[in-house]
C-alpha cells in the first residue's frame, strides 16, 4: 500500500509494515520532552503509575526554558520538582541555567532529534522537528506520564494534506510569511488533526530554520503534525549530529486528501492580525498600525539566521521613541553567535534589551509582557486574546525582516520601505 511519510514513520514504530488512515497504533517513542510549565504535572502522574524509573532516562529531555530566568516563587518551585525528579531519575537531557534554551531551538542543535524519529512532547509546538524528517506532535502532561513509563504512545494515524511550493520567493519573504500564508490560506481549522507536508521545487531554498518556523506553527492550522522530506539540506545540518538517521520518502502515489499548490512568488511579507494565525494581510497593507513593542525571538524566529536578518534591517538604525525592541537569541549557541559576529553591538545601538534564551513573552509570562491597549509585533506564533499580556493588548505576528522594519518605524513597515 502506497504511504506518505507519516504514515512510514508511524508503521515503523508500530513494528507494521504499512498503515492506513485512521488506523490505532501504539508506536515506540524515540524522544519525550517537556518543560517547567508541563513537566511538574507529567511527574506527578507518572508518580501514579507505579512505575520506579522511566523507560530510558537517555530518551527524555526536560528543559526549563518557559519561565526561567524563574521569574517568581511559583516558577522556582516547579523547576525544582522537575529538577528533583531529573536527579532522582537520572534524566541525561535535563537544561537549566546557563545550559537552556528554548526547547524547539535547542534539541535539534544538540542532535536530539533526527529524520524518521517519533517525538512526543507536553508542548504543542513539538511539531517543530517535522523539519527534519521525523514524526513530532504534542499531546497532554498525563499523556507523557504514560510515556515516560512506556516508552510508547497511542496513536490514530492522521490523513495528509500536501502543500506543493513552487517557484523563487520575492526579497524579504522567509519560512515565516510562506506558512502564515498557508495559515490564512486555510484557516486555523484546515488541518485539524491532518499531517501538513510540504514538498516542491521551492523547498530546496528553504533553509532549515525557515523549515522549522513553518513545521513550528503546523499547529495554529490544528494539523497533527508538520513534516518535510529529508534532502541535501537537512542532510548538512545533522552531519555532525547524527551517526545513523532513517531517511523516508513517500512514495509516488501516496494517497493525500486534499493538495495545495502554492506558487511562493506570489507570496509577499505577510502579518497576521489579531487574534488569529490565520488573520493575514501583506506588511505593506498595515503601515497605519502604530506599535508600542517589538520581540525578535521565540521557537519560531529565534535562531541565528533570524537575528541576522533583523541586524540587516537595524544596522545603523534606531528603534522608533516609544518602541521597545526585546530580542531574544533562542539558545545559548545563538546568543554566543549573534554577541561574537557583532550583532548584538548592532542591536544595543539601535536601542534594543537583549533577553537570556526564554519563552517569555511568547506566552505572557515575563520579559515583555503587554499592558492594557498596547500592540506588539512578534517573531512568535500566537496571537490570541491576551497571549502576552493584557487581554486588551493586541499581537501582531511576522517574520524578523518586517518586525524588525516595524521597531524602526514605530509602526507595521515592509522591510524595503528601511532598506
Amino acid at each position: 500500500m502506497p504511504q506518505t511519510i507519516t504514515q512510514k514513520i508511524i508503521a515503523k514504530h508500530a513494528g507494521k509494515k504499512s498503515v492506513a488512515v485512521g488506523d490505532f497504533v501504539e508506536a515506540r517513542v524515540d524522544m519525550a520532552l517537556a518543560n517547567d510549565v508541563t513537566a511538574p504535572l507529567a511527574v506527578e502522574e507518572f508518580a501514579k503509575t507505579g512505575a520506579r524509573s522511566v523507560f530510558d532516562r537517555g530518551k527524555i529531555a526536560l528543559v526549563m526554558d518557559h519561565f526561567t530566568p524563574n521569574k517568581d516563587i511559583a516558577a522556582a518551585n516547579q523547576v525544582k520538582k522537575v529538577r528533583e525528579f531529573a536527579r532522582a531519575q537520572k534524566i541525561v537531557h535535563y537544561y537549566e541555567g546557563g545550559n537552556c534554551g528554548v526547547e524547539h531551538a535547542l534539541l535539534p542543535e544538540l542532535g536530539l532529534v533526527k529524520p524518521g524519529d517519533i517525538v512526543i512532547g507536553a508542548d504543542s509546538h513539538t511539531c517543530t522537528y517535522g523539519a527534519l524528517g521525523a514524526f513530532s506532535t504534542g499531546m497532554g502532561s498525563t499523556d507523557l506520564a504514560a510515556i515516560f513509563a512506556t516508552g510508547i504512545v497511542w496513536l490514530k494515524v492522521p490523513p495528509t494534506i500536501l502543500f506543493v511550493l513552487r517557484g523563487i520567493p520575492q526579497k524579504w519573504v522567509t519560512g515565516k510569511d510562506i506558512i502564515l500564508h498557508i495559515i490564512g490560506l486555510i484557516g486555523v481549522e484546515g488541518a485539524n488533526y491532518k499531517s501538513m507536508e510540504f514538498s516542491g521545487n521551492a523547498v530546496a531554498r528553504l533553509s532549515m530554520a525557515e523549515r522549522f518556523s513553518m513545521t513550528n506553527m503546523a499547529i495554529e492550522a490544528g494539523g497533527k503534525n508538520g513534516i518535510f522530506p529529508t534532502d541535501k539540506t537537512t542532510l548538512a545540518y545533522g552531519r555532525r549530529l547524527w551517526k545513523k538517521i532513517d531517511v523516508v520518502t513517500s512514495d509516488r502515489n501516496a494517497d493525500y486528501e486534499k493538495t495545495y499548490d502554492i506558487a511562493v512568488a506570489k507570496i509577499e511579507p505577510t502579518v497576521s492580525k489579531p487574534h488569529l494565525p490565520s488573520n493575514t494581510s501583506p506588511a505593506k497593507s498595515l503601515g497605519k498600525i502604530k506599535i508600542d513593542q517589538v520581540v525578535i525571538g521565540s521557537c519560531t524566529n529565534g535562531r541565528i539566521e533570524d537575528l541576522r536578518q533583523a541586524a540587516a534591517i537595524l544596522k545603523n538604525k534606531k528603534v522608533a521613541p516609544g518602541v521597545r525592541l526585546i530580542v531574544i537569541p533562542a539558545t545559548p549557541s545563538v546568543w554566543r553567535a549573534a554577541h561574537d559576529e557583532g550583532l548584538f553591538k548592532i542591536f544595543l545601538d539601535a536601542g534594543a534589551v537583549i533577553s537570556p534564551p526564554t519563552c517569555g513573552p511568547c506566552l505572557g509570562g515575563h520579559m515583555g509582557v503587554l499592558a492594557e491597549g498596547e500592540r506588539c509585533v512578534a517573531t512568535t506564533n500566537r496571537n490570541f486574546v491576551g497571549r502576552m499580556g493584557h487581554p486588551k493588548s493586541e499581537v501582531y505576528l511576522s517574520s524578523p525582516f518586517v518586525a524588525a522594519a516595524s521597531a524602526v518605524k514605530g509602526r507595521i513597515a515592509h522591510p524595503g520601505e528601511i532598506i
